[in-house]
């Protein structure tokens, strides 16, 4: 199993390393066994989210609005329809304003006006957008500055701007490439697996760490970078032009077990492009004829919820519930209305890692395929956050549902149980190779029976 993260790509197979792609950082003999235990047994990632919708553009007044009404309407859900009129006042579909509203309008327009100090207005606004953000005691109901927010997107985006490869740091403190992407400008200049990095444009980076040449790298207002490295004794010189570089959410393999053929996907994140990368490398392994599959979300925080939609979607036949939203005690069935189906059997393999999205699909090929989950129980996220992105480049993020399973279960913070619970055995975490993931052979040897 190589797990992957979108914040510092662990790479499992390799005992000693942490991989990371420009902008992951890499350690190496920092961690003692149990550490490493608890890495690979318990690493709960940051997005733990499931993003129903990203909207943009909207203004620091829009925004707080948006919030009042959330906190304001509660039980009223749909019962007044909100718009804004050129002087940033809230009025009801009927015409008249509301004072509610106004009132907080007016206590910033006055704070701004009457304050005895000079006053940073966007800070007074993010201010109170985070005051209500805290009022709602959901940790996943957060205010995000731009650096932040970038982050954020890059993870769900499953995109990010750079030259195309993964760098690591060894125990002599030299930053080499690891990996280089395919149809990637650092591809197309042939770096190579090895090369060791010694400058960014003209500064030595010898002393620097993967984390740091990553910003570098990254954070150019260049488009184009020059990169020195070492090879074979050589330096040599590469010239890229810096572009968006979709992130491989999705690996695939096959075993051969009880003389069936075993397809395995693992999904490390639902990004905007996940969907797209999982039917194409479903295919692929569908093409080799096989007879059951193991899907492996462990270590997967979630995403978007169309993508694992539409993956479930594949999966199931036309009709059968995905999942359930509850929103604000209305209950909606969300059903599949594809046409494409499966019908091989399945083992999904989760731990305390898999939470939201990862959650869902789960959840759904349990219930409504028959699938086997197994491993260890889920994290237990089951709500769902809407995004708005501010013309400052901040963005907003609240929870706006809960979900739960098609036989409707809500398992927040209880998590998934495994139909067949099995903890990763530290055989696996010493010498990470499949077959010491006796997590994954459990998988293989219900799917072959």
């Amino acid at each position: 199993m190589a797990r992957k993260t979108m914040d510092d790509e662990l790479d499992t197979s390799k005992e000693d390393e942490t991989i990371s792609k420009e902008s992951k950082t890499v350690s190496k003999n920092e961690k003692n066994q149990q550490e490493k235990a608890e890495e690979i047994n318990e690493k709960i990632e940051e997005i733990r989210e499931v993003i129903v919708e990203k909207k943009t553009g909207f203004n620091y007044l829009e925004v707080i609005l948006i919030m009042i009404i959330t906190l304001i309407i509660g039980g009223f859900f749909g019962g007044t329809v909100v718009k804004l009129t050129n002087k940033q006042t809230a009025v009801s579909k009927d015409g008249a304003e509301n004072s509610q509203y106004q009132e907080f309008i007016d206590t910033y327009n006055d704070i701004k006006k009457n304050y005895y100090e000079k006053i940073d207005e966007d800070a007074l606004l993010d201010a109170g957008i985070k005051g209500m953000l805290e009022f709602l005691g959901d940790k996943y109901s957060v205010y995000m500055d731009q650096e932040e927010t970038d982050e954020f997107n890059e993870q769900v985006e499953g995109k990010y701007e750079g030259v195309g490869v993964e760098i690591v740091q060894d125990e002599n403190e030299h930053v080499s490439i690891y990996r280089v992407f395919e149809n990637s400008p650092a591809e197309r200049a042939k770096l190579k697996a090895g090369d060791i990095i010694q400058k960014i444009g003209a500064e030595d980076v010898t002393k620097k760490t993967t984390a740091e040449i990553s910003e570098m790298i990254k954070k150019s207002t260049e488009k184009k970078v020059n990169i020195t490295i070492l090879r074979d004794g050589e330096l040599k010189e590469f010239t890229l032009e810096r572009e968006s570089i979709d992130i491989e959410s999705v690996a695939i393999k096959t075993f051969d077990v009880n003389k069936k053929k075993i397809g395995y996907i693992a999904i490390s994140v639902f990004a905007s492009n996940t969907e797209e990368q999982f039917s194409k490398k479903l295919k692929e392994l569908e093409k080799e004829k096989i007879d059951g599959l193991i899907i492996d979300v462990r270590g997967n925080s979630g995403g978007y919820l169309n993508k694992v939609t539409d993956i479930a979607s594949m999966f199931l036949e036309k009709g059968k519930v995905i999942y359930q939203l509850d929103t604000k005690g209305i209950v909606e069935q969300i059903r599949d209305e594809s046409k494409e189906k499966r019908d091989y059997p399945i083992a999904v393999l989760i731990n305390k890692g898999s939470a939201s999205a990862s959650e869902i699909l789960a959840a759904s090929l349990h219930e409504s395929y028959g699938a086997y989950l197994v491993g260890s129980a889920s994290y237990g996220k089951g709500t769902v956050q809407r995004a708005y992105t501010l013309e400052s480049g901040a963005t907003v993020k609240y929870t706006i549902q809960k979900w739960l399973t098609p036989e409707g279960t809500w398992i927040n913070e209880k998590g998934l149980t495994p139909t067949h619970p099995i903890d990763l055995d530290m055989k696996y975490i010493l010498d990470p190779k499949d077959e010491n993931d006796n997590q994954l052979q459990k998988a293989l040897e219900e799917v072959s029976k």
